[in-house]
């Protein structure tokens, strides 16, 4: 299902970082949240990436 989602801002693909649940956007720099397995692709969810 990875391949299908793309992050909402640059509409580049993502990569999924297990450790920490989340899918990462690095165009963005935006870490999307995966809460009981739905992806959460709301830009106000997502974690601001160093």
């Amino acid at each position: 299902m990875l391949e299908a989602l793309v992050c909402p801002v640059t509409h580049a693909t993502l990569t999924y970082e297990a450790e920490r649940q989340e899918l990462i956007s690095r165009a963005a720099r935006l870490a999307f949240p995966i809460r009981g397995g739905i992806p959460i692709m709301l830009v106000d969810e997502a974690r601001q990436l160093d």
